[in-house]
């Protein structure tokens, strides 16, 4: 059986930390060591003392993809291939492919490199993490659309924290080193005020201790969750939020949801591929009384955890009912309940 490659990802919590200027650093020192590296796809953004750090590098041939009338270049994941370097050098982990690309994301062309053996270097920020993006849309203002699957990142064999205080990176991005001049001020205003940048370094820190934590600390005790699906829009932010607990405490994964009709409405179907995306073990189970459902399943499935959203407001003749929430909280005394409300800004 062939030998995987490893995975090495650097980390940070804004553009202009210097995520790609280590990984570069790195590459060289590894070139200048002897080992064949090679550079898989590396992303300039314009800045002088970054692409000084690729001389002498070797460069693998881009993929150019037309779309939408324009030209747009993709790491040519099977040239990279067919040159087998030791080492491949990838920036911008949590990209996105153009349509038209063999997969839809780099990481997981990355992926394809690991299976062939091929070592990986990479970078990525902590909000592209998905179970963070409610998060960071909370702390920010702005929804990351370029997200990747926690699963991918607790993969890593090695896991880097580039680190830089806000007020230097502020610094930086004020001399002109991450940006051209006509955007810094609209950038200090708004994703990279300072409050902002405080937040997500903290995340970040947070993260990387955590990934270090679980790889030298004991199992903790069998812990299980599971996350219960609606048509809700907050479905998704519940999803995660279960996600992130689940990989906190080590524990297994399920999310349920409870057909009263039998028929499943398509937005429940989108929940549930986004769980199963994430390796979130995926249920659906018939019935009536959806409290008892919920509540007899965790118990089959030994679940420890139980996350729910709030109830949805209810007509005045239901008022003095119980809720689905108050139900299972009555039925499942002996499993901790997780109500999760709906972030708003």
């Amino acid at each position: 059986m062939s030998r995987r490659g490893t995975l090495k990802i650097y980390l940070g919590y804004a553009a202009g930390v210097g995520k790609t200027y280590r990984m570069l650093e790195e590459a060289q020192a590894l070139r200048a060591a002897g080992a064949d590296v090679a550079i898989g796809y590396f992303e300039p953004h314009g800045r002088a003392e970054t692409i000084a750090k690729t001389a002498g590098l070797e460069f693998v041939p881009r993929r150019t993809i037309a779309y939408g009338g324009t030209q747009f270049e993709e790491m040519d994941t099977d040239a990279v291939l067919r040159r087998s370097p030791a080492i491949a050098v990838v920036d911008e982990f949590a990209h996105s492919n153009v349509p038209g690309s063999d997969r839809a994301k780099r990481w997981q062309d990355v992926r394809l490199l690991l299976e062939a053996g091929i070592d990986v270097l990479t970078t990525m920020n902590v909000q592209h993490l998905e179970s963070l993006n409610d998060q960071v849309w909370h702390i920010t203002g702005v929804r990351v659309r370029e997200t990747l699957p926690d699963w991918v990142v607790d993969e890593a064999d090695e896991l880097v924290l580039v680190d830089l205080t806000p007020s230097a990176l502020r610094n930086r991005i004020q001399r002109g080193v991450v940006y051209a001049s006509e955007k810094v001020h609209r950038a200090l205003d708004n994703f990279f005020a300072e409050a902002n940048l405080t937040a997500l370094r903290e995340l970040a820190i947070r993260h990387t201790a955590h990934e270090v934590e679980e790889k030298l600390v004991a199992p903790r005790r069998e812990e299980r969750i599971l996350i219960c699906l609606t048509a809700k829009p907050a479905s998704v932010n519940l999803i995660r939020r279960g996600k992130r607990m689940a990989d906190y405490l080590q524990a297994d994964c399920l999310a349920l949801h409870v057909a009263v009709e039998g028929a499943i409405d398509p937005v429940v179907e989108r929940h549930m591929n986004f769980a199963g995306n994430l390796r979130i073990h995926t249920h659906v189970e018939e019935g009536s009384d959806i409290a008892r459902v919920i509540a007899e399943f965790a118990r089959l499935h030994h679940v420890t955890q139980i996350f729910m959203g709030r109830s949805g407001p209810r007509h005045w003749y239901q008022r003095f009912g119980e809720t689905i929430v108050q139900q299972v909280v009555r039925l499942a005394r002996d499993i901790q309940i997780t109500i999760v409300a709906e972030r708003r800004r």
